[in-house]
């Protein structure tokens, strides 16, 4: 019996997606099902599982471990996305303006997402050691703050008395004209060079700062935020994930049609205005999709904790990722699976409430 053509093109279809189905099958349905299974027992690899029901689950929120990771991970979560979303957006307004050398800018800015996140996690590691990098720069800015803000003080103050000049004799001088720009430097650095020779003395014999970023178990603000190794992991993230999302929304603004830009200017609009009427509600889709991503991957943060290692104190940066890990593999002890897997569940059901909340937050909008 022949099949009609459209059968014909159901089966190619289905011949085609046949190897997805089967990794989509096996490396995910099935696992999630076994997992699903184990969350109900205890097993520690070598005995057969033991059916126990919810126990897992009234353990999972009585121990202390699971909570730390859960506060560390909606903490972790909700900064980063936040962060990166919006320095994300920043990049690609900037990225998107015509200018010269433009390719080469949007390049630099992408490198740092196609680097091995094992690579930038150990240069990270180096930079926020106690003679890191980071210590360093503090360091120097403590030595030279003042002269540094004395600087942009009189730099700033001369462009404004420049340009307020030129518009009282009616000429058209933007805020930041090159030409009166060259003459702004000019005056900030003569005249930082007179009031440090003359008036104050830079910061002599300011001690090294040593900041202990990773071993410790202080938090930032002390009394409700972060402990301090997860902020240099946000740090981390923030800095490598951002020029992902900003090729997203390059794509989303080049995709807004420039009449509406050339009516917003005929009725007068700033950039501001059209920014926050124009530009913002024709990304919405882009954001909702990079505002997802980034939930999904935040929640599930592993590699740069497993990476530290001992470097930084298990409570002050484990996340509920790492927590399933950390009892399937737990060094000299017993495993738990079937904690692990309660807590893998949790996750997953956590990942899918908070997509949920925020795609009702966007649509919503």
């Amino acid at each position: 019996m022949r099949l009609s053509r459209r059968a014909r093109e159901a089966a190619w279809s289905y011949l085609f997606l046949a190897p997805f189905l089967f990794t989509l099958g096996v490396f995910f349905l099935y696992a999630f099902l076994r997992t699903l299974y184990f969350s109900f027992t205890e097993y520690d690899l070598f005995a057969a599982p033991r059916w126990i029901g919810l126990e897992n689950y009234r353990q999972l929120f009585g121990e202390r471990l699971f909570l730390t990771a859960l506060r560390n991970t909606i903490l972790y979560s909700v900064v980063v996305t936040l962060s990166q979303t919006v320095l994300a957006l920043a990049l690609a307004v900037a990225l998107n303006q015509k200018l010269r050398g433009l390719t080469f800018f949007r390049s630099l800015y992408y490198m740092p997402s196609i680097t091995s996140s094992v690579v930038i996690t150990l240069i990270f590691m180096w930079l926020f050691q106690r003679g890191g990098a980071i210590n360093y720069l503090i360091t120097v800015a403590r030595q030279h703050g003042r002269t540094v803000l004395v600087f942009v003080a009189l730099v700033a103050a001369a462009q404004f008395i420049q340009v307020v000049w030129e518009r009282r004799r009616g000429l058209p001088a933007r805020p930041l004209d090159p030409a009166l720009l060259v003459v702004s430097l000019l005056v900030g650095l003569a005249g930082t060079w007179l009031l440090s020779t003359w008036v104050y003395q830079p910061a002599e014999g300011v001690a090294a700062q040593q900041i202990n970023w990773l071993n410790t178990r202080r938090r930032w603000p002390a009394a409700w935020g972060a402990p301090i190794p997860l902020i240099a992991i946000m740090m981390l993230n923030i800095w490598t994930t951002a020029p992902t999302f900003m090729l997203l929304f390059l794509a989303g603004l080049q995709d807004v049609p420039r009449e509406l830009y050339e009516a917003a200017a005929v009725d007068g609009a700033t950039r501001w205005v059209a920014f926050t009427q124009v530009t913002l509600p024709h990304l919405q889709p882009v954001i909702f999709l990079v505002v997802t991503l980034g939930l999904i991957g935040t929640l599930q943060m592993f590699d740069q904790v497993a990476i530290l290692g001992d470097q930084a104190p298990l409570e002050s940066v484990i996340t509920l990722a790492y927590y399933v890990y950390h009892w399937v593999f737990p060094g000299g002890a017993m495993p738990r699976v079937g904690l692990a897997a309660a807590g893998a569940v949790f996750l997953a059901i956590l990942t899918l409430i908070v997509v949920l909340i925020q795609r009702w937050v966007l649509r919503a909008q």
